[in-house]
């Protein structure tokens, strides 16, 4: 049996892979991902690997610390993109099977979704509590 640290980590390390199929074999059916500084919601394994994958530029993730319990986790990465280094702490939690059901990804600052993401995000009034 693998811990909530362990499908984290492997979470990341396929993300960093680019390795589609072994980050796909991670997620709940019906994941539900949350940027609440971009106010969307990503719903569905198949919209956040598109998501995931088409996401622009040359982006690295190295991890700094994940801590867990039971069927949560949380995350502490750093994004190396265009030569800039970006922290983000994302919470996890998992279903009875072990798989990321919720992603909740908090970056530093709020900011503007990049175009081109619309048919996979909607987004959510400011002030909502997700």
């Amino acid at each position: 049996m693998t811990t909530a640290e362990d499908t984290v980590f492997a979470y990341w390390d396929a993300c960093e892979a680019r390795d589609w199929e072994r980050f796909a074999g991670l997620l709940a059916d019906d994941i539900v991902y949350h940027l609440p500084q971009t106010r969307e919601r990503i719903r569905g394994r198949d919209a956040f690997l598109r998501f995931n994958r088409e996401y622009p530029g040359d982006w690295h993730i190295s991890v700094t610390r994940v801590v867990g319990d039971g069927r949560r986790a949380a995350s502490w990465v750093t994004c190396a993109v265009d030569g800039e280094h970006v922290p983000a702490v994302s919470f996890f939690d998992l279903d009875d099977d072990g798989r990321v059901s919720v992603v909740t990804e908090f970056w530093p600052e709020p900011y503007e979704p990049p175009p081109g993401r619309e048919h996979l995000a909607e987004r959510y009034p400011a002030g909502t509590v997700v």
